[in-house]
């Protein structure tokens, strides 16, 4: 082999490996011929001609994502930051448009996201943005999708990923929003404390209707006693008056006997003097008697007859 062919075989290797050359999965390569388009080649092994052909470019067909920041004005002069999220790609059989229509397609589509935000937010309060940002998404995707489609790029979706009122106005939002709760919680525990005031008289007036009927049965069951204890000392020759002044006089003195044998107790029983019995027995048949002498004078005044 002669020193002149070793060039040559150089060369010719050069441009048979320069015939060559591999498009990844899921992208798609332009071949220009003298500057002049000439195809779109797809995924795999490809051959174009050497010297005449080149690769100028190549465009992914993958799905991809452009995040935009925008700082605008809602209707009630709230300066707020939205992040707005574009999922796009490349339409596979408008790749020429793609590729020869749009120099800078983040610049395009970011300009066209910043016009469609600023025309709707502006006609939103603060609130209105956090509850109807599909609305704006919505609104950014149908716009894109009619200037894209043109330039060969599909919007698969927008999605409004972040809303950032200024720092005052969330802090102000912030004290809003636990002011409410304040006042929920209070509501509440007001409420409670009716409750229980109610329910706390409820079993008070419970309470006290039963222990109303507790007294009545038991001076119904005292009534009952002294009534036998009167038929009993009324079978021995005792009269009604004395054997009622003898029952006081014993419950009296049971009386005094309850209250010495309580230690902690200080009820004083007035009067307690050891004449005491017989002045309250005396006071009870001079009762008794006067009583009995209104009720017959009140019998002889129904007996007699109206004068005319």
């Amino acid at each position: 082999m002669s020193l002149f062919s070793i060039p040559f075989i150089i060369i010719t290797l050069f441009v048979l490996i320069s015939s060559f050359f591999i498009v990844k999965q899921q992208s798609a390569a332009i071949i220009e011929r003298f500057g002049r388009y000439t195809s779109i080649r797809q995924s795999g092994l490809q051959m174009k001609i050497p010297l005449v052909d080149r690769v100028a470019g190549r465009l992914s067909l993958k799905i991809q994502q452009l995040d935009v920041l925008i700082e605008t004005k809602t209707l009630d002069d709230v300066f707020v930051r939205l992040k707005v999220s574009v999922q796009y790609k490349v339409i596979k059989d408008k790749v020429y448009d793609a590729f020869y229509k749009l120099d800078y397609p983040h610049d395009q589509i970011t300009s066209y996201v910043f016009d469609v935000v600023r025309a709707e937010v502006p006609k939103m309060k603060l609130d209105d943005v956090f509850v109807r940002k599909d609305d704006i998404a919505i609104a950014v995707k149908a716009e894109l999708n009619d200037a894209m489609m043109e330039y060969g790029y599909d919007i698969i979706k927008t999605l409004v990923t972040d809303i950032d009122p200024d720092a005052q106005v969330k802090e102000a939002m912030n004290r809003i929003n636990a002011s409410e709760r304040e006042k929920i919680a209070a509501q509440f525990e007001g409420d409670a404390q009716r409750i229980l005031i109610v329910e706390k008289a409820k079993a008070e007036a419970e309470s006290k209707r039963l222990q109303g009927q507790g007294i009545a049965d038991q001076r119904r069951e005292i009534a009952r006693g002294l009534e036998e204890s009167v038929e009993v000392l009324n079978r021995v020759g005792i009269n009604s008056q004395e054997a009622s002044a003898l029952i006081v006089v014993t419950q009296h003195y049971d009386t005094l006997q309850s209250l010495g044998e309580e230690t902690n107790s200080n009820l004083i029983l007035l009067p307690n003097a050891p004449q005491a019995g017989s002045n309250m027995l005396n006071d009870m048949v001079a009762s008794f008697t006067a009583s009995n002498q209104i009720g017959e004078a009140m019998k002889e005044a129904k007996k007699k007859p109206p004068k005319a």
